[in-house]
């Protein structure tokens, strides 16, 4: 079995299994991973995903059904959900720096 693109994400680990909980910038740098591995953004390297960049329509270009298989792997690899608020899973989804900033959060919780 092939390793993790770049030694960060690993979908064979599930939520709980790590020793220590991930600092936000951890968070970040596994975000970009999971993003290209999750979506088949084969032809993007994690150093081009902009922290601050828009991940909808500009920026990353995604649309809603990425954003739905974005949260699935979210969900399975940190264990956090978003809610059905829309306003406010608008502000998550906004940026990278944003979801890392949630998961973070939500870890803490």
């Amino acid at each position: 079995m092939d390793g993790p693109r770049c030694g960060v994400y690993d979908p064979r680990f599930m939520p709980g299994e790590a020793a220590r909980k991930l600092t936000r910038e951890e968070i970040e740098r596994e975000l970009k991973v999971l993003i290209i591995d999750a979506l088949k953004l084969d032809e993007t390297t994690p150093e081009e995903i902009e922290s601050e960049a828009a991940l909808v329509s500009a920026g990353l270009g995604l649309d809603s059904i990425d954003v739905l298989e974005l949260a699935m792997a979210i969900n399975k690899r940190y264990g956090v959900k978003t809610k059905a608020d829309d306003a406010q899973n608008r502000h998550i989804f906004a940026s990278v720096n944003n979801l890392a900033s949630f998961i973070h959060e939500q870890q803490a919780a």
